[in-house]
């Protein structure tokens, strides 16, 4: 009965959702575009060049600017920008080997005197992105000194040890810009001028950005000549854009409902695929007051849910169930199981409760009907423990200030992997200072858990750093400072006339997309 139940709620909402596509499908005004024959046009859920007051200009998956440092398939960094380093008196300094016969979109030398420049933005405080802030203090803390030794080598300096700095340094972490583009304050004069296989022809601020090949890139060039990517930011647009065939493919993060998907599944002139996503989603609750601050109660919330009912009801399977607060695409992700027992999860949650029952606030965006459904059957089944829920839906700044206050008891959450330093990553939210344990009101703290991340921080050992962060993984799967509940999955769909539009796990590799052959 209880698997009919809720299979029922899943289906309810998923054909509500569908009812709600077609009402909302035509509310957003067309945008005329430029036409040009050699233009591929796609389209994401937000504009993905958010112009010269964002710290990046435009979202990596543009492939206009680089990093020094870039990751392989499983998470481990890898050269870009730079070439080569080494690691020096303990991690408190590090030597990088720049690539040569580099120039950015304006011609001008890829060197360490463009290096440099790029430092010096870090001078002037944390810069704000849409997509992860650029900040010292998280990228590159305790830097002390930035320096070149000779045309193509930069020193760093730090007063500690930083010897996960490469993971630090990874994507978001070492962006690079033509000085060209840049004032005397690292603030960006115009477009971003990078060295990536694309440079931006033309900005218009909420609507579309349009990419041109660099035709002088250094390494592999790209296939099409031009790139339109829209910002489109209902889905149901974007899927009827897809099936009018006003856009080739979808980009980005939440590029397609898992439903839109499913639909497009069926349909002879489309393509779906997917990959792991840098994206996971969390219960938040309120670790201040009664009754999460005893963790009996957290486990008995992480218990009483059915991950695999939440996946497969409402996300048709394009998700992961996990059991692990570390996002899967990190390289020191394990793999730890998740539990639904009903049983367990009323007895834990009787010895705090005991017969009583008590009333709990549930945070919701009041302009997701997506997360109003996740959030009511997660409320159906927290009936089984003892906790009634109001479901209380507010817009998403009003509910970042409640959480910062303990002014609710439960909130959904989600957060990316900016780059691939794990240390970064779980001391958010394990450490007694980590910024989403105070925002989230978690109220987590841990002694043997700390003195496990202050050793993982100076071990230079990635066998030792495996064992670690291993061990702080699985206690923290027990003691829930945070709930995990899936990973995301990056889905992304495109007309057949592409091929090689294949998902990375964040965004596609559009310098490998090419126009298929009629025959293919």
């Amino acid at each position: 009965m209880k698997n009919f139940s809720i299979k029922m709620i899943a289906v309810c909402m998923f054909l509500v959702l569908l009812f709600l596509s077609g009402c909302t499908e035509r509310q957003e005004p067309k945008t005329i575009l430029p036409k040009d024959k050699d233009m591929v046009v796609l389209a994401a859920a937000r504009h993905l060049a958010p112009g010269k007051d964002d710290a990046y200009y435009c979202s990596k998956i543009l492939f206009v600017w680089e990093p020094l440092i870039t990751r392989t398939d499983n998470g481990m960094p890898a050269p870009c920008l730079a070439t080569s380093w080494e690691m020096l008196n303990g991690g408190k300094e590090w030597i990088f080997h720049l690539r040569k016969n580099v120039r950015f979109h304006d011609g001008s030398l890829f060197n360490a005197d463009a290096v440099i420049k790029n430092f010096d933005r870090l001078k002037y405080g944390m810069r704000l992105s849409n997509y992860y802030y650029l900040d010292k203090d998280v990228f590159y803390p305790k830097m002390t000194n930035y320096e070149k030794l000779d045309d193509y080598t930069i020193r760093l300096t730090f007063s500690e040890p930083s010897v996960n700095q490469l993971h630090k340094m990874v994507d978001f972490g070492s962006p690079i810009f033509a000085p060209s583009c840049l004032d005397e304050k690292g603030n960006f004069k115009g477009i971003a001028i990078g060295t990536g296989p694309y440079k931006i022809e033309r900005n218009e601020l909420q609507k579309y950005v349009i990419l041109v090949r660099n035709d002088d890139y250094y390494g592999e060039k790209g296939k099409i000549k031009r790139f339109m990517i829209k910002n489109i930011p209902n889905p149901d647009v974007r899927f009827s854009a897809l099936k009018a065939q006003e856009i080739l493919g979808v980009t980005d993060m939440n590029a397609l409902t898992s439903a839109l998907a499913d639909q497009l599944n069926k349909d002879k002139q489309f393509k779906i695929a997917v990959n792991k996503s840098t994206i996971i989603r969390y219960l938040y609750v309120n670790g201040g007051r009664y009754p999460f601050n005893d963790v009996r109660m957290r486990q008995a919330v992480s218990l009483i849910i059915d991950r695999d009912e939440l996946v497969n009801g409402f996300f048709l399977g394009y998700a992961k169930a996990t059991g692990n607060i570390l996002n899967y695409t990190s390289p020191y992700y394990l793999d730890l199981p998740y539990e639904y027992n009903k049983k367990k999860a009323q007895a834990l949650a009787h010895e705090v409760l005991g017969d009583k029952r008590q009333k709990v606030t549930f945070l919701i965006s009041d302009m997701d009907t997506f997360q109003k459904g996740e959030a009511e059957l997660i409320a159906y089944w927290l009936k089984d423990i003892g906790l009634d829920v109001n479901l209380h839906a507010v817009e998403g700044g009003v509910a970042g200030k409640l959480k910062r206050k303990g002014e609710y008891d439960i909130a959904f959450g989600l957060q990316g992997l900016p780059n691939g330093d794990a240390y970064s990553f779980l001391s958010r939210y394990a450490l007694p200072d980590g910024p989403l344990n105070i925002s989230s009101s978690s109220h987590y703290k841990n002694i043997k858990v700390e003195r496990l991340l202050e050793k993982a921080k100076y071990t230079s050992s990635e066998e030792e750093k495996h064992t670690l962060f291993d061990e702080v993984q699985k206690i923290l799967a027990v003691e829930l400072p945070v709930i995990p509940l899936f990973n995301d999955m990056n889905i992304v769909a495109y007309n057949k006339r592409l091929k090689n539009y294949k998902p990375l796990i964040y965004g596609v590799d559009l310098s490998k997309v090419e126009l298929a052959e009629e025959n293919d």
